[in-house]
């Protein structure tokens, strides 16, 4: 389920297929194929079936796309291990496209990425970019190096080459990457004050970014 017009057309601007729309009233649908039906809503029933306690005044349902692997040739991957928080994997979706990830992985026991927190938070960048469920050895398989963040261990981000075929992981919220994790090495990034760790999606966005300055300097 799509929520809010803007979404919506983003949604139907990046070839995901419509089944049906709701809205408060005919005045607020969003143009759609013509074979998409609308439904106008009776008063209050919108904020009902809505997930938000202010919804917005267009829901649509799409079709899932078909699941699919890593895509072909990718050497830019950003990971999330076990991640459980939804506003954090869209956060990270969002921010792997603006650095120019090619896909995001969630490992398996991650949340949902279709769920709808999920793709309020990516803004859009859900319809984008491929969203693939597969673990950190398959990340291997696919020549990548696999590069784990840690608050604890690792070298600094900044001093790591990130330019050959890499795949950043962030883990889950309470726990980050198991020590034991199958990945290729460790990365951390230095923080002045008291606070334990970064936020992951924090975290993921600023490994994201350090690959694609790297790339861009390259």
């Amino acid at each position: 389920m799509v929520e809010g017009p803007g979404l919506v057309a983003e949604a139907l601007a990046a070839g995901w297929r419509m089944e049906a729309m709701f809205v408060a009233s005919r005045a607020d649908a969003v143009a759609g194929p013509a074979t998409v039906p609308v439904h106008e809503l009776a008063p209050n029933v919108l904020e009902r079936v809505a997930s938000t306690e202010s919804p917005q005044p267009v829901l649509a349902v799409f079709a899932l796309p078909p699941a699919a692997g890593l895509p072909a040739g990718c050497d830019f991957v950003v990971a999330a291990d076990r991640l459980s928080d939804p506003g954090n994997a869209g956060t990270i979706i969002r921010s792997a496209e603006a650095a120019g990830a090619q896909a995001v992985v969630l490992t398996p026991g991650s949340v949902d990425p279709f769920n709808p927190k999920v793709v309020r938070a990516s803004a859009g960048s859900l319809f984008r970019v491929p969203v693939v469920t597969a673990t950190l050895d398959t990340l291997r398989a696919a020549g990548l190096r696999v590069l784990a963040t840690s608050s604890h261990h690792g070298e600094v981000y900044t001093d790591v080459d990130l330019t050959g075929p890499v795949a950043v992981v962030v883990g889950n919220e309470a726990h980050g990457v198991a020590d034991d994790a199958a990945v290729d090495g460790w990365v951390s990034i230095p923080q002045a004050g008291q606070a334990e760790s970064l936020n992951v999606a924090m975290a993921a966005t600023v490994l994201a970014f350090e690959v694609a300055r790297q790339r861009r300097r390259r």
